[in-house]
């Protein structure tokens, strides 16, 4: 299962994601490691190996799934220690078979676990023995390590589920469980019933606040370098780089990014100078040639904030285009600046989330909330 454990990995400029989990290695001694599993079915193993040659490492105890009393095992920079009466749950098979279905994850593709729940969906909306052994044998498909996870219930665990598929008369995979009584298969039938009425009802209710991802496209606010005010902007009117003059308390800056990197310095003449410069480029130059006033990363949002504010508050026909990009993701690129900037997602998006902020601002007043 993945959980909160993503990572990724490159390959010729695009990103693999995977995920990792704990295992031993032999090599001479016991090493504890992470092994990485990727969507393409790649899996690091001290190397990045197929699934084919994971399994015979698997095969060959390379990859470690019984753990000798005595051993000895390290975890590198952390401990030694030897194993004392060790017990392990996995064989190779049934790491093999996680690994594959955390592969299928990966990829968002249905795993042994939705298999399962999709024939035994098949079996409940139509009830013949043909499609009950169909979800016998998707159930018994699952790692056995995950069986009891199948329903997502831990008070049920998958009783009902290995009752449903065994049917009156039937035994489960467990030798402890007794013949499958028409009492408990009846039960277990009350159990899928309410399930089914459950997620019915789940799809059916609308989130409180509405949805958890933007519905419209997302908007790209690639590098540009504007050198005057066009009559139709569009998307080009959104950078800070943009003539569009602002005042900011009886100074009048040619753009956002004028004013930003002129209140980024403490020294009146050269706040001048950068106020004066015939481009942002120039400005952010000389900006740079320049020390910052202290502490400026700890207020620079709040100040960009602010400019961006003054920006579509004095400049109606900009903040119709920001509107217009209703709740779509901004993605604003800044060559010069990770913090500021997406940057083919190596960096931050600040840029982006504030013309969002700004956005719902805007949104808040054109629907009559009052600010708070």
């Amino acid at each position: 299962m993945i959980g909160r454990r993503i990572t990724y990995r490159t390959a010729d400029g695009v990103r693999i994601p995977g995920t990792w989990r704990h295992a031993f290695i032999r090599n001479g001694s016991y090493f504890l490691t992470d092994l990485f599993i990727y969507a393409d079915g790649l899996i690091d193993c001290w190397g990045l190996v197929t699934i084919e040659e994971f399994e015979e490492k698997l095969r060959t105890g390379w990859v470690a799934t019984t753990l000798p009393d005595g051993a000895e095992a390290s975890a590198h920079d952390l401990a030694r220690w030897k194993f004392s009466e060790p017990r392990s749950r996995l064989t190779p098979e049934l790491v093999v078979a996680e690994v594959r279905d955390t592969i299928d994850q990966l990829n968002q593709r249905p795993d042994s676990t939705g298999r399962c729940l999709a024939a035994v969906d098949a079996f409940l909306a139509d009830r013949t023995e043909d499609n009950r052994a169909a979800a016998h044998t998707a159930f018994l498909a699952i790692p056995s390590s995950q069986r009891r996870y199948a329903l997502g219930d831990m008070d049920s665990k998958d009783w009902p589920l290995r009752v449903l598929v065994a049917g009156p008369g039937g035994r489960t995979y467990l030798p402890s469980d007794p013949p499958v009584s028409q009492e408990h298969y009846d039960r277990a039938l009350a159990y899928f019933e309410e399930r089914a009425r459950w997620r019915t009802e789940r799809d059916a209710r609308a989130p409180a606040d509405g949805p958890a991802a933007p519905h419209a496209p997302a908007v790209h606010l690639y590098h540009s370098f504007p050198s005057k005010p066009v009559a139709d902007p569009g998307h080009l009117g959104l950078r800070n780089d943009y003539p569009a003059p602002i005042a900011v308390e009886e100074v009048v800056y040619p753009s956002v990014a004028h004013a930003y990197w002129a209140l980024s310095v403490t020294q009146p003449a050269v706040r001048s100078a950068i106020t004066a410069a015939d481009t942002a480029a120039a400005a952010r130059e000389l900006a740079a040639a320049n020390v910052r006033r202290e502490g400026w990363e700890h207020v620079r949002a709040a100040v960009m904030t602010s400019l961006l504010r003054a920006k579509y508050d004095q400049h109606p026909e900009l903040a119709e285009i920001l509107l217009a990009t209703d709740d779509a993701t901004v993605i604003y690129d800044d060559m010069g600046s990770a913090f500021w900037g997406d940057n083919s997602g190596r960096g931050r998006n600040w840029n982006g989330r504030l013309l969002e902020l700004v956005r719902s601002e805007l949104h808040m007043r054109r629907n009559g909330i009052p600010g708070l």
